[in-house]
């Protein structure tokens, strides 16, 4: 008798540490106050960066709206809604969410347009996760990632040749509105020998986001594409997160070895939505308007791109910064430019000449180039800079005829090879040039007066 009374205990110990509860019972809150995207509750505990979910319940119905705890002051919560606010009403209830939210990822995510949750877009079915993984990975130690030591070939000339990309490099596109920065991602998407392409377009106009996939992008290019889109009509919560999501999609093909593109369009737009939901919960604004978070952000975000681990796969990332009326001055120019390896810029100028892509190739550098091409390459490369420099420097004397040939012999060759440069720097839409062929023209291209110079 006492053997079974022991081994019921032993049973019943077993059963209560089964039972024990693993986490506090949520508590809810409610809906005190509301101030354009603010919502501020009260009544609960939920740490900076947890999820909540507002419920409102009316006669007609009941409304739900997702939240994250973006900051607070003594008992009061600041929360940013993720959706629309439409039918939330004063009192409703805030309940926290038992994790911060896990995203589905999977190959079946490859030509899906997904939105900054990872719920379709293009009107198929949802994919079939494989994991699913919260948006912040595990930071990579800067000691432990493989050096950038190999080019990316990208499919455009211009880039090749003369600002040659490195498998995990970062990069940022300079441009103002309308001089091509779209089409010229589109081309990469298509050309590039990258074997995963991650796309975001974050905070774009609708219509411009159908038009990427459909006309810019392509069949070719979605079949092995993700598209993370979400347009300015989307809550500023929603435009962070699809940074973010594609950024993390973009770190699960890598860590699957993967050589990965990032292709973001825009680095600005997700600043901008930084700086509404940070001016909304109080934060003061400090250079030209930007609050210091911004300015935190950004870096946080860039740097998750980049070579993995030794042996593992690579992101090369390329933004795009939208200079406010071509100003490269612009704070989010400014701060971006010091952390990436390299920017291209986009000229109004070329582009209003016909000029595409219309890649400035003086204002332009590649950080990273000396170290993934030869000693000839680079020296060609720069040979192509000094010529194309020399002929801009002297344009308008050449322009009204008040130039006078042979005054200056470096002046007279890039006055003779122009024709040869432009031909080289243009590229139609639908042309791709591999990286070998468009290193092969350079060498030719300054030959002696008595050599037949190649046609590029």
């Amino acid at each position: 008798m006492k053997i079974e009374r022991l081994s019921f205990a032993k049973r019943l110990s077993g059963y209560s540490e089964a039972a024990k509860l693993s986490e506090r019972p949520a508590v809810a809150g409610r809906l005190i106050r509301m101030v354009g995207l603010t919502l501020e509750a009260e009544g609960l505990r939920a740490s900076v960066g947890s999820r909540c979910r507002v419920i409102s319940e009316e006669a007609s119905g009941s409304t739900e709206v997702e939240a994250e705890v973006m900051g607070f002051a003594g008992d009061k919560l600041y929360l940013m809604p993720v959706g629309s606010l439409a039918g939330i009403a004063p009192g409703a209830r805030v309940v926290p969410l038992p994790d911060a939210g896990r995203l589905p990822m999977g190959k079946g995510m490859l030509g899906r347009v997904l939105d900054g949750i990872g719920r379709p877009l293009d009107g198929l079915p949802p994919f079939a996760a494989e994991d699913w993984l919260s948006l912040d990975a595990p930071l990579i130690n800067p000691l432990a990632r493989q050096p950038i030591h190999e080019p990316l070939d990208v499919g455009i000339r211009a880039i090749n040749g003369l600002l040659t990309v490195g498998r995990g490099q970062r990069i940022g596109l300079f441009a103002g509105s309308g001089v091509g920065k779209s089409v010229l991602l589109g081309m990469m998407t298509r050309f590039t020998e990258a074997e995963v392409i991650v796309v975001g377009l974050i905070g774009e106009r609708g219509r411009e986001v159908k038009e990427f996939i459909e006309h810019t992008l392509g069949a070719a290019g979605l079949s092995r594409a993700v598209v993370v889109a979400s347009p300015a009509d989307d809550a500023p919560l929603m435009r962070l997160r699809a940074a973010m999501y594609c950024t993390r999609v973009a770190e699960y093909f890598r860590d699957q070895g993967k050589n990965v593109l990032l292709l973001m369009d825009s680095l600005t737009r997700y600043a901008q939505a930084q700086r509404e939901i940070a001016l909304a919960i109080g934060e003061p604004p400090a250079t030209k308007g930007y609050p210091p978070s911004v300015f935190a952000k950004i870096p946080q975000l860039v740097e998750r791109a980049g070579n993995g681990a030794e042996g593992g796969g690579s992101i090369t990332a390329f933004y795009t910064v939208l200079s406010e009326g071509d100003d490269q001055q612009d704070p989010i120019a400014d701060a971006t430019r010091a952390i990436l390896d390299g920017h291209f810029v986009l000229s109004r100028r070329l582009a209003e000449e016909g000029h595409y892509p219309a890649i400035d190739i003086e204002a332009s550098i590649s950080r990273v180039m000396p170290l993934v091409v030869s000693p000839e390459h680079l020296q060609q490369a720069q040979r192509f800079k000094q010529m194309w420099s020399r002929y801009q420097q002297s344009r308008d004397l050449i322009s009204v005829g008040a130039y006078v040939p042979g005054g200056d012999p470096e002046t007279d060759l890039a006055i003779a090879r122009q024709g040869l440069m432009k031909q080289y720097l243009h590229q139609g839409l639908n042309n791709s040039h591999g990286f070998a062929d468009s290193v092969a023209p350079l060498g030719p291209l300054f030959a002696a007066p008595g050599q037949q110079p190649g046609n590029g």
